[in-house]
């Protein structure tokens, strides 16, 4: 059986960027509080790690040193004039918040924990959460995102020379991602998510798919508002396993924003936790045998909670009972793990997201698919 460890510590979740602000990292807790309700963690082959913050030089395999020290600048009262420069804004996604830098550290070292533990063949599956930040630049905080902690960990991952396929079904493109590994065949990036037409960051279309040696290795799929379970499994279904299968990685890494459910207030995708459940699934038999799985968005709590609660059985080829334990229902009220699917979109919308994926789709296979010796055709 599959081997699973959770790098989680409540100090992964004790921040507040802002009063107001969407991310909220108490997900996490209330997460790894339903995992643990369901007895996860007595399971023979589940492991709870903590968690440790990144070393300067581990930041620094992506971001510049710059940078760095304008996050723990700014994070210990630095000079608020220079904080646009790097992404920050009062009001903005990436506001400046009390012990900043310090939860970027842990955020990022947990990821960093995950790789080693993958590294020393301690676990087949080691999941971090707090992680999927995969927005962050290397000289700038973007969408929520201050260190971009999978590029960090996908970097000490080929640093072995080992191959990543990194797949990212957030509702939001994986640009930063994409950004760092656009020039090389050593990681193939894969990203599913709402079209930049109508969602930040306004990018991740299929004609971006690398350059130079990379070229044919940045995949997008971009895809229609009201795209549900059943289409959005179709797409990831002609797409991500062809691609990784053919370019046969050591490591899969995956970002497992859960954004795209029906309920979540910044995205327009309609997925369930069913839904998300089933692409974790569908991940869970692409691995090769080393598996890094992160978080990413999600801003409605109840989704998260319960959608990364399924993630984690996957990984430890387990299905939760649909009726939470009962201690987790008094503390929360939360009863059912699953969700009543929401209405249909009406047959116009339907009709114009089955267009939409079927031309990203296509767009993929023909200009992708012939670079990995596949055919274009479906």
């Amino acid at each position: 059986m599959r081997r699973a460890a959770l790098i989680y510590s409540d100090i992964l979740s004790q921040h507040v960027l802002r009063e107001n602000h969407p991310m909220v990292p108490t997900r996490l807790r209330y997460t790894y509080e339903l995992i643990d309700a369901y007895s996860a963690f007595q399971h023979p082959n589940a492991r709870l790690v903590e968690p440790r913050q990144a070393a300067v030089d581990e930041l620094r395999l992506f971001h510049s040193a710059e940078y760095i020290d304008a996050v723990r600048a700014l994070s210990e009262g630095g000079r608020l004039e220079d904080a646009a420069k790097y992404g920050f804004s009062a009001k903005g996604d990436n506001p400046i918040y009390p012990g900043m830098h310090d939860a970027a550290l842990w955020s990022t070292g947990a990821s960093v924990r995950a790789a080693e533990l993958l590294l020393d063949s301690s676990c087949d599956v080691a999941c971090n959460f707090s992680g999927g930040l995969h927005h962050a630049m290397p000289g700038n905080a973007s969408g929520f995102c201050i260190f971009n902690d999978p590029v960090v960990a996908i970097k000490l991952l080929a640093r072995r020379g080992l191959k990543v396929a990194y797949v990212d079904i957030d509702c939001h493109h994986g640009d930063g991602v994409q950004y760092a590994f656009y020039d090389t065949d050593q990681v193939l990036t894969i990203s599913l998510h709402e079209s930049g037409r109508y969602l930040f960051p306004g990018t991740g279309f299929p004609e971006e798919l690398g350059t130079g040696r990379g070229r044919g290795y940045s995949v997008n799929v971009p895809l229609f508002p009201s795209t549900g379970d059943a289409l959005y499994l179709w797409a990831f279904r002609e797409v991500v396993p062809p691609l990784v299968q053919a370019f046969k990685p050591d490591v899969l890494v995956t970002q497992l924003g859960i954004d795209t459910h029906f309920n979540d207030p910044l995205t327009h995708l309609q997925l369930t936790v069913q839904g998300f459940g089933q692409a974790v699934q569908e991940l869970a038999a692409l691995s090769p045998g080393k598996w890094l799985a992160l978080g990413g968005g999600g801003y409605d709590i109840s989704a998260v909670t319960r959608g990364w609660t399924i993630a984690y059985g996957k990984m430890l080829e387990t299905a939760w009972p649909e009726q939470v334990p009962a201690s987790f229902q008094e503390k929360y009220g939360l009863k059912l793990l699953l969700d009543t699917p929401p209405a249909d979109a009406d047959l116009a919308r339907r009709a114009q997201a089955r267009r939409y994926a079927e031309e990203s789709v296509a767009a993929v296979r023909r200009a992708i698919f012939p670079f990995h010796n596949l055919s274009g055709m479906a």
